[in-house]
């Protein structure tokens, strides 16, 4: 008796040799070199890669959404076997949504403001003729549920700006998913989120993906969530692909030199070492006052609410003490009370209660003239560096521009001390005749630094300062500020949402929850022995704790999805 061999499904999405270019002032650059992959129904693919690395173009070519100036050079895009590589705008709107969705990354700039909630949910079940008005509105409400909206019929009547960014990317979600489809292109999905809304809109895409048997392709820069939830990894460096294959294969035995470099750097893989104390006191040594550069006592801040006797709390009792030379990491998700914090520690706002005390000053007595003379003390480093930067200036009147706000220093002075602080961030003199625009993220993020450092502060504050750069850029940043410390002894305040960035460049941490402090101490303490659920909960959703996914695919089964005649009958 012979055996009968079973053939291979075909897979759901197959990409080859894909190049594509851009034009530009009338010269084309090609920026995707020969990428090929392929996706299985059910399956998880994770592209991963740095900004420029090609990820999100590969991406939006597979939907027929590259940009005006962008084309597919050569290659086959082969969609349930038939090649959409040269498919026209119109034809691709056969497709979109009923078999390939996209989630995009951004959902604040992705939703239109001025409509509804479920009228922007509903436009893709009219463009697909879903059904009458009332079919539609029922549709709608269903699918807000299903993503796991509370009180759906609510939501539907909303607008954007009444959600949370959580919210809204279920809200892009829903669109998604909407007309069941074989394939669902998440774009950095959860970029913008707090680790467990990230956590909760990865499980919500799987437990869709369970349901339906759709198969996800996972454009991240975030290697530990492409650890965590993708099947298998395509590396992408300067829109070539430097390995692929399943991700446990390749997080164990790495093939490429960049392929490392990337898992190296990215916090959440890394081993749960904890930094070394940055002093010897910080540990054991007796308290004494002056070894503080930071005392925060029982800081309150209330907000006005328009029409409301009563006002709102943002920061209800918080105290933490920072000793000099030491990093102090205040934790927690939007709305938790860091912002707050942080602008009273600087002394932008005065807080309703409580005291601040900067290097012996108590900020809440200073006023005036004072005040502004006193910030030269402690300095803030913003988040994002495109767009904390003037674009209309030099990188050189940037770092001046301290000097001449608080030094009447005469002018070769002042030039010294900018070439001196640019210098110590790591940056050639050449870039002080440049504007912003000409520099990289990590360039800029040095030259707000720079900016910061310029008067000499002993305090710095790091708002988010890392959390807008790739993996390895943001590893540069945190060695940079890292010496900087150990070189100038100075004190920093580091603002975050990502746990994994604050175990490797924290000594003490406070963890906020509506305003309140639950959890406080030393790093290793709070991460080994946390004292509240919540801290817990922040932990567990660290990702890059899962060697790979457990849910073998079984390619036995037909889908629906794998219909040869799906397509053809779409299009």
């Amino acid at each position: 008796m012979t055996a009968t061999t079973v053939p291979a499904p075909i897979p759901l999405l197959e990409v080859e040799n894909l190049a594509i270019a851009y034009r530009d002032r009338g010269h084309e650059q090609r920026v995707v070199h020969g990428v090929s992959f392929a996706i299985a129904p059910g399956e998880v693919v994770a592209l991963v890669g740095e900004s420029g690395s090609g990820k999100t173009t590969t991406a939006q070519a597979l939907i027929g959404l590259l940009a005006d100036n962008g084309r597919v050079e050569q290659g086959a895009i082969r969609l349930n076997g038939t090649d959409i590589a040269a498919w026209s705008p119109d034809r691709f709107d056969t497709v979109r949504g009923r078999v390939i969705s996209l989630i995009p990354q951004d959902p604040t700039s992705s939703l239109n403001p001025v409509r509804t909630v479920g009228e922007q949910v509903g436009e893709i079940l009219k463009i697909h003729r879903y059904g009458d008005r009332w079919a539609i509105a029922q549709r709608v409400v269903e699918l807000l549920a299903k993503v796991g909206l509370s009180q759906p019929e609510l939501r539907a009547r909303q607008y954007p700006h009444e959600l949370s960014g959580g919210m809204k990317q279920r809200v892009l979600i829903a669109i998604a998913i909407a007309l069941q489809p074989a394939l669902i292109i998440a774009d950095e999905p959860t970029s913008a989120l707090d680790v467990t809304v990230q956590r909760r809109i990865l499980d919500l895409i799987d437990e869709l993906r369970h349901e339906f048997g759709t198969a996800v392709l996972l454009v991240t820069h975030d290697l530990g969530v492409a650890a965590d939830r993708a099947h298998r990894l395509v590396v992408l460096q300067g829109g070539r692909i430097q390995e692929q294959g399943e991700t446990a294969s390749v997080l164990r035995n790495p093939q490429s030199a960049y392929t490392r470099k990337l898992l190296a750097d990215a916090p959440s893989l890394a081993s749960a070492a904890f930094r070394a104390p940055r002093v010897l006191a910080a540990n054991d040594a007796p308290e004494r006052p002056g070894d503080f550069a930071i005392v925060v006592e029982g800081l309150v801040h209330d907000f006005p609410v328009v029409g409301q006797k009563q006002p709102f709390r943002a920061v209800d009792g918080v105290s933490f003490r920072v000793r000099r030379g030491t990093t102090h990491a205040i934790v927690g998700e939007s709305g938790s009370g860091k912002t707050t914090t942080i602008r009273d520690v600087v002394g932008f706002r005065q807080p309703t209660a409580g005291r601040i005390v900067i290097e012996g000053t108590d900020l809440t007595t200073l006023r005036g003239e004072a005040l502004r003379q006193f910030r030269r003390t402690v300095q803030l480093v913003y988040q994002n560096p495109f767009s904390s930067l003037d674009p209309r200036q030099t990188i050189f009147q940037i770092i001046e521009e301290p000097l001449l706000n608080f030094e009447p220093l005469p002018a070769a002075e002042r030039a010294h001390r900018v070439h001196d602080i640019l210098a110590r961030v790591g940056l050639p003199a050449a870039v002080l005749e440049r504007r912003p625009l000409a520099l990289s993220g990590g360039q800029r993020q040095r030259v707000a630094i720079a900016r910061a450092l310029v008067l000499q502060p002993r305090v710095l504050v790091l708002d988010e300062a890392v959390s807008a750069l790739d993996v390895t850029v943001q590893a540069q940043i945190l060695a940079l500020l890292d010496t900087l410390q150990r070189d100038l002894g100075l004190t920093y305040l580091f603002i975050s949402h990502d746990l994994a960035v604050v175990r490797q460049i924290a000594d003490t941490v406070s963890v906020l929850q509506g305003g309140r402090q639950v959890d406080a101490g030393r790093v290793e303490d709070v991460f080994l022995r946390p004292g509240s659920d919540y801290t817990r909960e922040l932990i567990a959703a660290i990702p890059g704790k899962k060697n790979h996914l457990h849910d073998p695919l079984d390619t036995h089964t037909t889908h629906p999805h794998q219909a040869p005649g799906l397509l053809q009958q779409a299009a």
